[in-house]
């Protein structure tokens, strides 16, 4: 789950399936799971995410996917604690930024050998 730049006001599912990693039918599951995750619709029912969305599905994605917890369990902590748990998720988010790094890095050594 690469940290992306979110500039622009709203982003389209397949835009926020790219930038997190996952699929567009697994957000629509955590949208119906999670109520914290409301994306504005157009009159066509197309869903737009906000870059505020966006964090509190990557909040939601740490809780599921990096720290395993079953939906309940996420649900309590998201009510609970949401705060301690962006700033987890974003320290864990940058230390496997910086372990990407040093093994492309680690990579370039290897082939200069």
């Amino acid at each position: 789950m690469a940290s992306k730049d979110l500039s622009k006001k709203y982003y389209k599912i397949s835009d926020v399936a790219e930038i997190l990693g996952i699929s567009a039918s697994t957000i629509r599951f955590w949208e119906n799971e999670f109520p914290e995750v409301s994306p504005m619709r157009s009159v066509s029912n197309q869903r737009f995410y906000t870059p505020e969305d966006i964090e509190t599905l990557r909040i939601i994605y740490f809780l599921l996917k990096i720290k395993g917890l079953k939906i309940d369990a996420a649900k309590e902590q998201m009510r609970l604690n949401r705060n301690n748990i962006s700033k987890r998720a974003a320290i864990v988010e940058k230390l496997q930024d910086v372990k990407d790094e040093l093994t492309m890095m680690l990579k370039a050594l290897e082939k200069r050998r």
